[in-house]
């Protein structure tokens, strides 16, 4: 196409060369000396009057046109064969008819002014001004046949200027049609070289998206097409070796997923036998040993008495280290109500739980506004319970408890906190607080199995959310903990949870 456009071009730029110069050489050169030819021919005409017309008056005033005519035919016949530098036989011409008329003048004109003013009358100088009349006729006959000379060629001029015309347009009708040839050629060659093999590679591609991953591409077309084809075949090879990667660990989960079931199922039947074989012999062993205190404490001294008080402590703290055992594994496994929870209610409820410690210590619980948000109303009046119970449970000697229960909106969801004004809790213990069964006092200072915190922090994450101590909190402890605002109307995921024991609060991790 390239060669095609430059050829195209430089013929048509020189059929435009070509007629421009036959138009110009007519335009510029052969009409203009037709003209300048026809003014000599009216000049000589004009020079013949003047002289005639001063042999008859005498009139020296005549003589002005004639010698101004003389000039003026010079410089008209210099004009005219430099318009006919590219014509001899005009410019032949031309001179043999500037000689005749040179000739005449010398002959005719210059004899009959010389006489006239040496006072020769107008009827003494007919015989000469007639003959030369015929010498004037011979040099205006030749000023003639170099007009129809020019005739002749600003004919064959304007013949060829409608030749060069015609050639052009045929040349510039021929470079369309071979542009126009050239561009269905190329369209075919492109359809058979570059579309029929990207077709192809649709094809094989399109076959390969549809789930045929072992459907290897060949490179076909053009060598930019064929390295299209190669990287794409590229492409498919990682991703079939990334599916393969991706089914052999997927297998491994599915194995891990069945082995994680075995275990689940190993762990409900374990949680089966701990609330209901292991707390039989438990309870057993706690009844039998009250019993026997009660029918023969007066025959046992006071160190049996302790022995047996040992034994039911025992028994009894291994009751509720199983039962709060039980609760942690149950959160976010047993229940699934996920729904609209009102805090508000759900802080009432677990203020009436705790009513019994709450009116002992005189403890005065206040609250912000709290909102409805999405979730397990069991986990949280438990989680609920527990904060508030361990801020109870936690107080100060001769201090009145106060809670304050704080609610936040933010941009992500909810930002609360349970503030107390008991002992505090040393920055230092901040993460050990929230694992399981970890105390921070004697076992004998507080009550409880030290779960507490450990269920909370779960019940929170459980409901994306997290929970952590206000380390710079001085006047007591303080919990914040955050719970996410669910994208509507998407659910939040179902929650779980485990009632607190009934008649007492949830235990409480230990300060």
């Amino acid at each position: 196409m390239t060669v095609l456009v430059l050829a195209g071009g430089g013929v048509g730029a020189a059929a435009l060369a070509h007629t421009a110069a036959v138009s110009n050489r007519l335009a510029d050169r052969i009409a203009p000396a037709r003209t300048a030819v026809s003014r000599l021919e009216s000049g000589l005409l004009e020079q013949v009057a003047a002289v005639r017309g001063y042999v008859i008056t005498g009139n020296p005033a005549l003589l002005g046109p004639y010698e101004q005519g003389v000039v003026e035919e010079r410089a008209t016949a210099q004009r005219v064969r430099a318009l006919l530098a590219d014509e001899p036989a005009a410019r032949r011409d031309l001179d043999a008819a500037l000689a005749l008329a040179d000739r005449w003048r010398a002959d005719f004109p210059a004899r009959l002014i010389a006489a006239r003013q040496g006072g020769a009358t107008a009827a003494e100088l007919a015989p000469v001004v007639e003959r030369g009349g015929l010498a004037f006729e011979v040099a205006r006959r030749a000023l003639t046949a170099l007009e129809a000379r020019l005739d002749r060629v600003q004919a064959a001029g304007r013949a060829d200027l409608d030749d060069a015309r015609a050639l052009r347009d045929l040349l510039f009708v021929s470079i369309l049609a071979a542009l126009l040839l050239s561009s269905v050629v190329i369209a075919a060659l492109v359809r058979v070289t570059v579309l029929r093999p990207l077709s192809g590679l649709g094809a094989s591609v399109r076959r390969v998206a549809g789930g045929d991953f072992d459907h290897r591409l060949t490179a076909e077309g053009p060598a930019d097409i064929a390295r299209l084809t190669a990287d794409v075949e590229t492409m498919r090879q990682r991703v079939v070796d990334a599916l393969k990667t991706s089914r052999r660990h997927r297998d491994a989960l599915e194995e891990q997923a069945a082995e994680l079931r075995r275990s689940n199922e190993d762990l409900e039947q374990f949680a089966y036998v701990a609330s209901h074989d292991l707390q039989e012999p438990l309870r057993k062993v706690a009844s039998f040993c009250q019993m026997l205190q009660r029918r023969y404490g007066e025959q046992l001294d006071d160190r049996a008495r302790q022995y047996i008080g040992y034994a039911v402590d025992g028994a009894t703290r291994m009751q509720n280290l199983i039962n709060d055992l039980l609760a942690f594994s149950r959160i976010g496994r047993v229940y699934s109500d996920d729904r609209e929870v009102n805090l508000a209610e759900v802080l009432a409820q677990a203020e009436s739980n705790l009513s019994g410690p709450i009116a002992e210590a005189g403890a005065e619980v206040v609250a912000d506004p709290l909102p409805v948000v999405h979730g397990d109303p069991t986990l949280l009046t438990m989680l609920w319970q527990n904060l508030l119970g361990n801020a109870v449970k936690f107080r100060r000697p001769g201090r009145v408890p106060r809670i304050r229960v704080e609610a936040v909106e933010e941009e992500a969801g909810w930002t609360f906190a349970v503030a107390d004004n008991g002992i505090g809790i040393e920055p230092r213990y901040a993460d050990k607080i929230f694992l399981i069964f970890q105390r921070l006092h004697p076992r004998g200072t507080y009550d409880g199995t030290g779960i507490g915190l450990a269920i909370c922090k779960k019940i929170v994450e459980y409901h994306g959310g997290t929970l952590r101590l206000d380390d710079g909190y001085a006047e007591g402890a303080r919990f914040v903990f955050t719970l996410p605002k669910p994208a509507a109307p998407v659910s939040v995921p179902a929650q779980a949870g485990v009632p607190a024991q009934a008649g007492e609060p949830a235990p409480v991790a230990p300060v």
